[in-house]
């Protein structure tokens, strides 16, 4: 697959989420970029952002289509208007998906393309381990060690947006960004409060983390190894 995004903690997500159908991903952040690795290697699948010449990707994969054949492509748009998404279909993708979305439509649409433009199964895991949690995506469940978790489809997002970028800071703003969109407008603590409860339903004491470090006056860290 080919992911043309700008945003690398968006990146990440998107990574981490289409690890359940164990796919190849490689990604560009520029039309130019795309369009080389297009050149370079045919992907079974583009999923690109609309918002970065959109049209001029899809006009280049398809007219470098090998043999003609039809590559299927999502497309993703901050901008939910009708005239957008019909501009997209205009242009070839099979899909649009709106940022932002939640990581488990995201993967169920890209299986679902898929299924419609190849014939055979497509492979799908619903559970990735990450160190002492594992995520069930369609179920919305996590397990951390014996203890089951449920968790809303907003908190499963906020867990993938930290596990996808593990290691790193992400800034409150980037978590706004990805996950409720640039135009959105909302209290000041509005991201610590959601950090607040997705810790409580991981166990997740503040003051000894294993999963989730607060970095004051900056963001949050997913622990890549978990201390004690």
């Amino acid at each position: 697959m080919v992911l043309v995004l700008d945003r690398s903690t968006l990146v990440e997500l998107v990574t981490l989420t289409l690890n359940h159908g164990h796919y190849t991903l490689r990604a560009a952040d520029t039309a130019p970029r795309a369009i080389a690795l297009l050149d370079q290697w045919p992907p079974d699948l583009l999923i690109f952002d609309a918002d970065i010449d959109g049209q001029r990707i899809m006009e280049h994969m398809l007219g470098h289509s090998t043999g003609g054949a039809h590559i299927p492509a999502i497309a993703l748009t901050r901008r939910g208007d009708l005239k957008t998404k019909l501009a997209a279909f205009e242009w070839g993708a099979d899909d649009i998906l709106t940022i932002p979305f939640a990581p488990e439509e995201l993967l169920a649409r890209v299986v679902a393309v898929l299924r419609r433009s190849y014939s055979g199964v497509i492979p799908f895991t619903p559970v990735v381990k990450l160190g002492e949690l594992e995520i069930n995506i369609l179920n919305r469940t996590v397990r951390a060690g014996t203890t089951e978790l449920h968790l809303t489809s907003f908190e499963q997002s906020l867990l993938y947006l930290l596990a996808a970028n593990a290691g790193r800071v992400v800034t409150r703003e980037e978590i706004m960004d990805t996950l409720w969109g640039v135009d959105y407008v909302a209290e000041s603590n509005v991201v610590d409060r959601h950090i607040r409860n997705l810790r409580v339903r991981l166990q997740n004491d503040w003051r000894k983390p294993r999963f989730i470090v607060t970095v004051p006056g900056i963001g949050y860290r997913f622990l890549p190894v978990f201390e004690r």
